[in-house]
């Protein structure tokens, strides 16, 4: 059995048509149901009572430790390939729902074997989104062969990739694949494949951030992907954690592939002594994580398996949160209004699962109440939806069609420093226990870079644009001029593409829009004369008789200023 087990603060959905001939009876009309805990369910093979009831258990606590009333059981084949037969599957769905019934929980049930609408809004806490497997996945009928037949696949060079037909234009996979940018391969589920184009954006935005970064004196540390599982226990994330990590036994010891940077980091800052005068230590990562995400749940750049998050963790000293939360806002704001994104802050409080005193924790909170409100940030408060180890400031930004996503974090932390037992020689020479803030400015960048490729629809400003400029010959007697001035362009620290196809300069010009390239060279007899260039940018826009030296000042200047551009 596979849930994706989400905590919503709303969720609507409505039968539409019988998918399967063995269906419940069911209204078509809109069902909408508030704050509840929703459980996306695909039964399988092999799943019995025992799965049902152990489900409905592991709900019933998160439930009770959240303070949920409301249950939704969703039945939701998408989340395996390994499925039950639609008699089996109702059974169990029947069993889970008389589980709920019998611990007392209020549930709803959506109709099983119907096509639904379906619309949800997820809160913003970190427990918001769990995804959970019960029984045993390792005897999947059929994959015996499957190793096999993929290993001849790769040696005939015949790869599969994932499947992105019916996606709409406007999605970031087909833009992804028109653009060249990345593509997901079988054999690496919920891994990014990054092609040359889309690296240079990923480079470029660790560029955009490490110079941010360096303004701000952050320190760049990095750490080992495997752990010992103490190392969880300790921080508390084991017990949150557990089933989203990959962990593996090594020589009679138990592993986990880190699925933060937090725990490592602060034994980064265990390893010396401190003092005051050397806070606050700012320490910026930018490793690799890990998440076992179930297969269901994984959707392109915006949910992965691994990935890499712009993080810091920064250790200071009580009265320096709030200069500190000041310097972090201020961050934030230079950051979206570079990739034209407006944003609102949300603040979310102390969760009934809470780490420390309640008394500390209302200290915190003041603490980023006041720093919000002295910069004239409008927020809302989510009540309830803090990190367990304390209150945070969540950003969304909206992109070019309006739509909302959760990127940016900022969580105040006054309780892993007392786990870990951190200290700092205070002015009157006694041990005091630092504060640390965490926070994102991106958050993950697969799924910023997500976000942006819908955001500008492959459009990218220049600064961005993987390919910068495109320099076409009119024609093979032309070439020559055409290299001299890729060669000129290029020592400027442009990112430049020559064409010497034989393709009509028709078809070069309309290839290179289709390619989104911001910039296209003519190079004809008039310029070849005159050293002038054509210049046309993606919108259609011609001049004609540019110096090539104004051209590249031009174009250095607006890569420079990162430039929002058409």
């Amino acid at each position: 059995m596979r849930i994706l087990q989400l905590d919503v603060d709303e969720i609507e959905y409505e039968p539409i048509k019988p998918e399967l001939a063995k269906h419940e009876p069911a209204e078509k009309k809109p069902i909408r149901i508030n704050d509840a805990l929703v459980m996306l369910v695909s039964i399988e093979k092999g799943d019995g009572i025992e799965e049902a009831a152990k489900a409905i258990d592991d709900a019933y606590m998160y439930m009770e430790k959240m303070k949920r009333k409301n249950l939704v059981i969703y039945p939701f084949a998408h989340l395996s390939s390994n499925l039950a037969s639609p008699d089996d599957a109702m059974s169990i769905i029947n069993k889970m729902r008389e589980n709920a019934k019998e611990k007392g929980i209020e549930y709803h049930s959506s109709a099983f074997g119907w096509n639904k609408r379906l619309s949800m809004k997820i809160k913003g806490h970190p427990l918001a989104e769990q995804s959970k497997t019960y029984g045993s996945t390792k005897s999947v009928e059929g994959m015996q062969g499957k190793p096999r037949q993929m290993k001849k696949e790769i040696d005939t060079s015949i790869v599969r990739k994932s499947d992105i037909s019916g996606l709409p234009d406007t999605d970031h996979r087909v833009i992804g694949e028109k653009l060249d940018l990345f593509s997901f391969q079988e054999v690496s589920p919920g891994s990014v494949y990054w092609h040359n184009n889309g690296l240079i954006i990923y480079m470029e935005l660790l560029k955009f951030i490490r110079e941010l970064l360096e303004e701000k004196r952050y320190k760049e540390v990095s750490m080992p992907a495997l752990s010992n599982i103490a190392l969880w226990s300790v921080s508390g994330h084991l017990d949150h954690f557990s089933q989203n990590m990959f962990l593996v036994d090594v020589e009679g010891e138990r592993l986990g592939m880190k699925p933060m940077n937090c725990p490592s980091t602060i034994l980064i800052y265990k390893s010396r002594k401190w003092s005051y005068k050397e806070l606050p230590f700012r320490a910026a990562c930018f490793d690799r994580l890990y998440r076992n995400e179930i297969s269901g749940a994984l959707t392109g750049l915006f949910r992965v398996r691994e990935f890499v998050q712009d993080d810091a963790h920064i250790f200071l000293k009580e009265d320096q949160i709030e200069a500190e939360l000041e310097s972090v806002i201020e961050l934030i704001s230079r950051v979206y209004d570079t990739f034209g994104l407006k944003y609102i802050m949300n603040l979310s409080t102390m969760p009934e699962n809470h780490l420390g005193d309640e008394k500390v924790w209302q200290r915190a909170t003041d603490i980023v109440k006041k720093t919000l409100e002295k910069k004239g940030i409008r927020y809302e408060i989510k009540e309830g939806e803090g990190a367990f180890y304390g209150p945070k400031i969540d950003v969304d930004a909206f992109d070019s069609m309006g739509r909302k996503w959760q990127c940016g974090t900022v969580q105040v932390d006054f309780q892993l420093p007392i786990r870990f037992n951190l200290e700092y020689t205070g002015e009157d020479g006694k041990q005091h226990t630092p504060i640390i803030i965490h926070r994102a400015l991106l958050g993950t960048l697969e799924r910023f870079i997500g976000v942006m490729v819908e955001h500008y629809q492959g459009k990218f400003p220049t600064w961005l644009s993987p390919v910068q400029v495109e320099v076409i010959p009119l024609s093979e007697q032309h070439i020559g001029f055409a290299i001299e001035a890729s060669k000129k362009i290029r020592s400027s620290g442009i990112r430049v593409e020559l064409d010497e196809s034989d393709r009509t300069l028709e078809y070069k010009i309309r290839d290179a829009q289709m390619r989104k390239i911001p910039y296209m060279i003519i190079v004809g007899k008039k310029e070849e004369e005159s050293g002038k260039l054509a210049v046309r940018n993606r919108s259609g826009e011609q001049k004609f008789g540019v110096d090539i030296d104004a051209f590249i000042g031009n174009v250095t200047a607006e890569i420079k200023e990162r430039k929002q551009t058409f």
